[in-house]
């Protein structure tokens, strides 16, 4: 018997990459069952958050039945926007998921307002974080650098399919003809 019934794992996944499945994975020792929160799923083609919520969603989906394996059904994969009200965004979630007893995340703020409302606030270790952030990531795909390296190949064809390169060059304002050459 685990720990917790339900904890909740939150970020935006631009793109899914190693720290996210650590986590996932170090919550899933703890939990019977983890809610992958995929957040600000109303933003897309910014630097930020290129990708849509949907491709997050089909992008998790496919590296986390391929790394967890039988635990996969264990996961929940939840689209939830947001509210831009830091206080009340727990009870928010609360309306929104199912009952959880807390959350696993790398973000003091998340941390916080979780502490604040009562629920566990597990922080893991964290899977390179020098290398395997989405900031950092996203950085490396407009300057053309190695940013592979963080993400599961398993959805490297996926990415490059939604044009996932190009979309965050693009949006970075590098000249794409010049880079051609």
């Amino acid at each position: 018997m685990s720990k917790y019934a339900r904890l909740l794992v939150p970020g935006r996944f631009q793109p899914p990459h190693y720290g996210h499945i650590s986590t996932i994975k170090y919550a899933l020792k703890l939990a019977d069952e983890v809610i992958v929160v995929v957040g600000s799923a109303q933003e897309s083609y910014t630097l930020s958050n290129p990708l849509t919520a949907g491709e997050r969603v089909l992008l998790l989906r496919k590296v986390l039945s391929h790394e967890l394996g039988d635990d996969y059904y264990r996961v929940y994969i939840v689209p939830v926007m947001d509210i831009k009200m830091h206080k009340v965004w727990v009870q928010y979630l609360r309306m929104l998921l199912p009952p959880f007893d807390g959350v696993v995340s790398g973000n003091e703020l998340v941390l916080m307002l979780f502490e604040d409302m009562g629920l566990a606030a597990l922080k893991p270790s964290l899977y390179k974080p020098d290398v395997c952030n989405g900031s950092i990531i996203r950085d490396l795909v407009a300057r053309g650098g190695n940013w592979w390296e963080c993400v599961p190949k398993v959805i490297m064809n996926d990415l490059e399919n939604i044009g996932f390169t190009l979309r965050v060059k693009r949006l970075a304002g590098v000249n794409i003809e010049a880079s051609r050459d």
